[in-house]
Order: C-alpha cells, then sequence, then structure tokens
C-alpha cells in the first residue's frame, strides 16, 4: 500500500522482479554441521550408556536428560545448516520483501516497513573480533521499523564480504526509496529517541546548556582572579624580601 514516505523515482530505480539470495557462510555451514554431528554421538552415547550400564536411577534420569537434549538439539542444528545455505537472507522484489532465516522460521519483512542501517558488534562480539579475527566484520540491522524487534547479520555470517556488500546497498536503497524510516509511527530503540518531546522541552534544554555556559564562564572567572590574587601576593611578597635585604646590606 502506497504511503507519503515513499520516493517514486527511487522506487522505479530498484529491481521490478527477482529474488537475490544471500546463502551463509560456507565455514560456519561445516564447523556447524561437524560439531553437530560430535555432540549427537556423544548425546546418543550418555543415552545409552545410561540404560545400559547406570543402577542409580538419578544418575540414569540425568544422563537421560542431557544425553537426549544433546542428539536432539544437534539435530536441530544439523538440520538448519541446509537451510541457510540456500540462503540466510534474501531480497525478493516479486513480493516486495526482505527475507531472513531466524532458526525455523521465515522473517519477511515488507519494502514499506523496512529500515536497513549499519549495526554494531556487541561486546561478546567485538571481544571476539579483535582478539580472534584477522578480518574486519562489517555489521547491518533488518529493521521493521513498526516492530519491536529487529534483526542484525553480519560479513563473517554470509558466504563473502561481497555478498555483504551487495546485501548493504540492496538494503540501502530500499530503506531510502520506500523511507518507513522516516516515519512519525516507527518504533523507536533507546540511541534514536530524541532528548526533548516538544517545545517546551527544546527551551528547557536550551536554558539548561546557557546555564552550565554561565556557571563554566563563572568558574573560569573566579579561577582567573584567584590566580591574580595568588600571583599579586607572590611579588608582594618578593618586594618585601628585597626590601629587607637591602636593609641589611645598609647596615
Amino acid at each position: 500500500m502506497p504511503t507519503e514516505l515513499e520516493n517514486k523515482e527511487l522506487i522505479e530505480k530498484l529491481p521490478k522482479e527477482g529474488v537475490h539470495c544471500y546463502p551463509a557462510n560456507p565455514s560456519k555451514i561445516t564447523r556447524n554441521r561437524v560439531l553437530s554431528v560430535i555432540f549427537c554421538v556423544i548425546g546418543v552415547f550418555l543415552v545409552f550408556f545410561g540404560l545400559l550400564k547406570v543402577t542409580d536411577n538419578i544418575v540414569k534420569i540425568a544422563l537421560l536428560v542431557v544425553g537426549g537434549l544433546s542428539a536432539l538439539i544437534s539435530i536441530l542444528v544439523f538440520a538448519q545448516s541446509f537451510l541457510i545455505a540456500k540462503f540466510r537472507v534474501a531480497v525478493d522484489y516479486n513480493e516486495k520483501n526482505v527475507v531472513l532465516r531466524y532458526r525455523y522460521s521465515k522473517i519477511a519483512i515488507p519494502f514499506e516497513n523496512f529500515d536497513g542501517r549499519d549495526g554494531t558488534p556487541d561486546q561478546a562480539e567485538a571481544l571476539i573480533d579483535k582478539n580472534f579475527k584477522k578480518d574486519q566484520t562489517f555489521y547491518l540491522v533488518l529493521d521493521d521499523v513498526f516492530e519491536d524487534a529487529c534483526y542484525q547479520t553480519s560479513s563473517s555470517d554470509l558466504e563473502s564480504v561481497d555478498d555483504f556488500k551487495q546485501l548493504r546497498e540492496e538494503c540501502f536503497a530500499i530503506a531510502e526509496a520506500y523511507g518507513a524510516r522516516n516515519s512519525k509511527d516507527k518504533v523507536k530503540f533507546y540511541y534514536e529517541k530524541e532528548l526533548v518531546a516538544d517545545d517546551t522541552g527544546s527551551t528547557d534544554l536550551d536554558a539548561l546548556v546557557e546555564e552550565a555556559k554561565a556557571e563554566k564562564k563563572a568558574d573560569e572567572e573566579a579561577e582567573a582572579q584567584k590566580r591574580a590574587e595568588e600571583q599579586a601576593a607572590r611579588e608582594a611578597e618578593e618586594a618585601e624580601e628585597e626590601s629587607s635585604e637591602e636593609k641589611s646590606d645598609e647596615e
């Protein structure tokens, strides 16, 4: 449904049809598959060990629960690796959606609701990027501006950095063309919220700024006055010492 936020000229420049798919990083897919197989084998081993070798009921139940969960989660991760191999993020120009894989769900964000912007790593990701990754990692936020949740992908999540750059370019072009990011009804995150809600608040803020400036100026003037008084006292003391020395020489 068209809105007053759309830029028709920019929309005309977007592809009219087609689906651009961006698969997940092959090394991550391989790693997930290998780890899931290993943990699945361990989980199955724990289950059989608990059933055949353990007589204590509490220990047996613990082994069955841990082993069963380990095997189940490993199977789910292994299956998911095939889904994200097809695409982790896709731009569907036929249905006018940005689609992303989130676990076993496909989340479709309509173009008219979409905002794409550069993201930032959380503390754990920043630590990993700093200490363990040789190449710089770039982040991209995929946001439905009318929903509370937003999603983030990175250059390390996708098949290549070139794929990430192309996805970023497409997302920015869509966000700019449809203009949802400029809606007054968008959900604003804490770092996007305005400092003031209305003109009164703005006036109050200006008053606080002016008051802070006045206090700073007064402090600087007081400090300057204090330094001047200290300097005058030192000069008077030096003059008195010189006068005393002259009197001593005359005597």
